[in-house]
């Protein structure tokens, strides 16, 4: 009788235990859930509704598919992990390691073509859009991926490459490719990106995501003026030689 009393006890606890840890994951995930749907709201003006949010933006579910993830890869459950992020990525368009290190408040807008490497950190509130990659270079080893301060944005298509740093509060303009660190309150632009603005002072002259440096165009110029240059030079030589016919 004492034995049977002793298990029940036992199988009490444990049952407590787990009802404990369930109404935690519950709660955290109600958190998460309520943080990510707040962070939409605020950052994208076609947002209607918390139901529109949860139901149908991909960034919304491929970011609660990587908090599921990331779970499962600190508990060692590595294919599983690996599993719900490629199904995600399938789903959604965006593949996002499960080792990754995301905070509060992310919002992916958009999302398509939007990479995640596994070493990349991520502070919180920052917002990403379509075809960003925070990737690696191929030469380095460990810590391979990028790592963001909070509030940072980075515009459609731009690549930040490397285990480089982005401080807290700065912009990577759209189709930039950030190969060093960006410093704190700074924006940066262009193919390799340069910071433009920092501190609120301009550098050089500031860019918006649409408006950035574009090398082919730039090249293209130099080639025109270029020729324009030996044409000049082709005619003021032509005309030398008619002069000296004339003599």
């Amino acid at each position: 009788m004492e034995q049977f009393r002793s298990a029940w006890k036992q199988m009490h606890k444990t049952v407590r235990k787990a009802q404990k840890r369930a109404v935690r994951t519950l709660l955290a995930a109600k958190e998460e859930i309520r943080d990510t749907v707040d962070a939409v709201k605020e950052r994208d003006p076609a947002a209607r509704s918390t139901a529109e949010i949860l139901l149908l933006y991909s960034g919304v579910h491929a970011v609660m598919a990587h908090r599921l993830a990331h779970k499962l890869y600190q508990k060692k459950h590595y294919f599983a992990a690996r599993a719900v992020s490629q199904t995600a990525r399938h789903l959604t368009g965006i593949e996002i390691h499960p080792a990754a290190t995301i905070g509060k408040g992310f919002f992916i807008d958009h999302g398509m073509g939007v990479v995640i490497g596994e070493t990349t950190e991520i502070g919180d509130n920052c917002t990403i859009y379509q075809g960003v990659t925070l990737g690696g270079t191929g030469k380095d080893v460990g810590k391979r991926h990028p790592t963001l301060g909070n509030n940072v944005m980075v515009g459609a298509g731009a690549k930040v490459l490397g285990p480089v740093t982005i401080g807290d509060n700065s912009k990577i303009a759209a189709n930039a490719v950030v190969l060093h660190p960006v410093s704190e309150n700074s924006t940066a632009v262009g193919i390799p990106a340069k910071v433009v603005r920092r501190d609120g002072q301009r550098i050089r002259n500031d860019l918006d995501q649409i408006h950035i440096p574009d090398p082919v165009s730039q090249e293209l110029q130099k080639l025109a003026a270029d020729l324009r240059r030996l044409e000049k030079q082709l005619e003021l030589s032509e005309t030398t030689e008619r002069k000296e016919r004339g003599n």
